[in-house]
């Protein structure tokens, strides 16, 4: 009876012991959850990061070229102006 007992005994603190020595691991599968939402966090920011620079280069290249739009409209009226000038001489 006492080799049963001591057997049982055993086997419990096995038990705890295994338990301890896994307190804080995770589940595989809860483990393998956590590490998606991870990925899915990172790509949202990633992606959110690529749009936000995207947007800024094109921000830039439209005032770059409504800059330059600018310049053309005021060189087309000097000719023209100049071309008027011309024809009332």
């Amino acid at each position: 009876m006492d080799v049963m007992r001591g057997e049982m005994v055993e086997k419990e603190l096995d038990i705890l012991i295994e338990r301890r020595s896994r307190k804080g691991e995770r589940d595989p599968a809860e483990r393998e959850e956590l590490w998606k939402e991870s990925v899915r966090r990172y790509n949202a920011r990633r992606q959110e990061e690529n749009r936000l620079a995207w947007f800024d280069y094109f921000s830039h290249l439209a005032g770059a070229l409504r800059t330059r739009a600018g310049e053309y409209d005021r060189r087309a009226q000097m000719l023209m102006q100049t071309d008027q000038q011309k024809e009332t001489a």
